[in-house]
């Protein structure tokens, strides 16, 4: 292009997301429910259905893939970022074993069949791996808790029976029925190898993403926030260049987000129209009621005003000393834990206890990160600083209920997107 000056320049290409508000609405709903099954999701999967065009336009630069079938909406997306911070709430190890023995048998099984039989089938699928079995209430209970994931997901679901009831007998009555066309939809990503040979080597190939602008794209999605100080040169080349302009913006868009760029950072923030429930925000919204929601929120106050920022990761970041950590949290204890609506007695008869739950809660959102040094400091990102600071009352007063765990309503306000999901 010629200008009036008459310089030549090149016309940036600029991408338009195709979606309107239904569109956005489902992308953010897949964000956190990534399979959408007849019968339970009509509502979702037709919307689905009218926007698929403009949803596979955005999903597309991501490089992540919808599958829509007749009774079956699956989101095939990458791997959830910070991967140790989703495992420490993820299901447990036994269970994610249990799940994937029970896909294995069920793919040779026939559409119905009673929970005995498909558990026969996973334990001599399990002898095929190497895998022990045991045999005992806490197999059962693995097995079962597997059982109910494959049931989310519509993939084996009960017809008849008491699930549970297989923890006390493995002749427990339950009927099964098996979909087979979903089953080959499980696995969303297959990486190269045997996970065995090096599982960590294994998992790091499975997530490795070259281009760095998808890869950004990705992080902006489906994690709370992207700090400067953990991206490497290409990707902090792209959030400088590209995030505002035509690419990170218009992926907010598509998703009927804002995106909220600083120089700490940049995030995706949920507008407060776009949600009704703090778990529509994905797997860790924020603030949370309840003790350590409170305790959080109050930790995140008092770092702002008296947290060093010797040594910090990065401009903004707050420390503190893992001793004055519990101190604090000691004298938060005697000012909120007494009397009706206080604070959680067993909590906060136990700091230290209480301090893991803040620290776990914080670092699932990625606005913590502990250092092993000799102080054990706690490095508070500068995004903790959004939220207020919560009135000086106990935590069911600001709750309006008793101490309970994350995903819960909130009255409070929620602005920042949480949408890590599994997949």
């Amino acid at each position: 292009m010629t200008t009036a000056a008459g310089a030549t320049s090149r016309a940036r290409k600029v991408w338009n997301p195709d979606a309107g508000e239904e569109a956005a609405a489902v992308l953010r709903r897949l964000c956190v429910q990534p399979w959408l099954i007849g019968g339970r999701d009509d509502e979702h999967i037709a919307a689905v259905r009218r926007n698929a065009t403009g949803i596979r336009d955005i999903l597309s630069r991501l490089g992540w893939v919808l599958v829509v079938e007749r009774d079956l909406v699956r989101l095939r997306k990458s791997p959830p970022v910070r991967r140790a911070a989703w495992a420490t709430d993820g299901p447990a190890p036994l269970t994610c074993s249990w799940f994937f023995l029970l896909v294995a048998a069920a793919e040779s099984l026939p559409p119905k069949c009673s929970i005995a039989h498909l558990v026969t089938a996973a334990r001599a699928a399990a002898a095929d791996a190497d895998i022990a079995t045991t045999g005992d209430i806490a197999e059962r209970r693995a097995i079962v808790q597997a059982l109910k994931m494959l049931d989310e997901r519509g993939v084996v679901t009960p017809e008849d029976g008491d699930v549970d009831g297989f923890i006390r007998d493995e002749d427990a009555p339950v009927l099964l029925a098996v979909h087979h066309t979903r089953l080959v939809h499980v696995i969303a990503n297959f990486g190269p190898g045997d996970p065995r040979d090096d599982t960590g080597s294994w998992l790091t190939a499975l997530e490795c993403e070259s281009d760095p602008a998808r890869r950004m794209r990705r992080k902006l999605v489906d994690d709370t926030l992207v700090h400067v100080t953990d991206l490497d040169e290409s990707e902090a080349d792209w959030l400088s260049r590209r995030v505002r302009a035509d690419d990170g913006a218009q992926i907010a868009a598509g998703f009927g987000l804002h995106l909220e760029r600083r120089a700490e950072g940049a995030a995706f923030i949920v507008p407060e129209q776009g949600f009704r429930h703090a778990r529509e925000l994905g797997d860790h919204p924020f603030p949370v009621p309840g003790t350590v929601g409170h305790a959080a929120l109050l930790l995140c106050d008092y770092a702002g005003e008296v947290g060093t920022q010797s040594g910090a990761p990065g401009p903004g970041w707050r420390g503190l000393t893992e001793h004055d950590v519990l101190a604090h949290l000691s004298v938060l204890i005697d000012r909120y834990a007494a009397g009706k609506g206080g604070w959680s007695v067993d909590l906060a008869a136990e700091p230290a206890t209480l301090a893991e739950h803040v620290a776990a809660l914080l670092e699932a959102l990625g606005v913590l990160g502990r250092r092993e040094d000799a102080l054990r400091t706690w490095w508070f990102s500068p995004a903790t600083g959004r939220w207020p600071a919560p009135a000086s009352t106990p935590a069911r007063s600001i709750t309006g209920r008793d101490d309970s765990a994350s995903g819960t309503d909130s009255d409070g306000p929620q602005q920042q997107l949480s949408l890590e999901s599994t997949s």
